[in-house]
């Protein structure tokens, strides 16, 4: 029986097993939250969801689930009805929100994904308060804070990246990443175990993104070993160089 058989065999529980260890570490969810998830379609958003219906036992906290999906003028490739099919099963209640990424845009402007994700993130805002949530889950592991990292420090010049909790000073919201010690590679085996992958789609801008030469970058300086990126992520949240923390 070959090693990659018996990770993909696993791969639900490592799943939850280090996102547990995040929540608990971290302190990112607390008794009587009110969470809502993020829900872009994507394989890692829908694991997550998987992971947190899953975890009260585990980190003994009781808190509340819900997940918006934002839909867009420019994106009509997600499944939304497996994909609320899903979270129904998962006892996550649904809602569908309509945003005008591109209609949006100031004249002589082109769509980009910061862009995006700041239109997408203002109305999750927006939607949180409105219904009573304290939290907003996003799906982003630790592939993508390395990532963040580099394109940051190769790019702004700034060294600075994701936190795993973000508490907003000035809405009564924080964010929370419970898949931050999770590789990439550890949540599509999850995935395709659970068999969520047939209900998740990609963005089409997102192929664009500077982000995929920075993956390449970080897969030449690593070997792609799982080791290797924890010893740097390690690094983000060490001594007075913590980068994972709010500042």
């Amino acid at each position: 029986m070959s090693g990659r058989f018996l990770r993909r065999a696993d791969a639900s529980t490592v799943v939850r097993k280090l996102c547990a260890k995040a929540v608990l570490e971290r302190k990112l969810v607390t008794e009587k939250d009110r969470i809502l998830i993020a829900a872009s379609g994507g394989k890692d958003s829908s694991v997550m969801a998987w992971a947190l219906a899953g975890l009260r036992p585990a980190i003994g906290q009781n808190y509340e689930l819900a997940a918006v999906h934002i839909s867009s003028d420019f994106c009509a490739c997600c499944k939304k009805a497996i994909l609320s099919k899903r979270m129904e099963e998962w006892g996550i209640p649904f809602t569908d929100l309509f945003v005008p990424v591109i209609g949006r845009l100031k004249e002589g402007k082109k769509m980009n994904c910061y862009w995006c994700s700041t239109q997408r993130r203002t109305e999750l805002l927006k939607y949180a308060m409105e219904h009573g949530f304290n939290k907003i889950a996003l799906g982003h592991h630790l592939d993508d804070i390395l990532e963040t990292f580099f394109m940051n420090m190769t790019g702004k010049g700034e060294l600075s990246t994701m936190p795993i909790i973000l508490k907003y000073r000035k809405y009564p919201v924080s964010l929370i990443r419970p898949l931050a010690y999770l590789e990439e590679r550890q949540i599509v085996d999850c995935a395709a175990e659970q068999n969520i992958l047939r209900a998740a789609c990609t963005c089409p801008y997102g192929i664009n993104s500077g982000r995929r030469d920075i993956r390449k970058r970080i897969a030449g300086l690593t070997g792609n070993s799982g080791t290797v990126k924890r010893r740097m992520f390690r690094a983000l949240s060490s001594g007075q160089a913590n980068l994972l923390e709010e500042r």
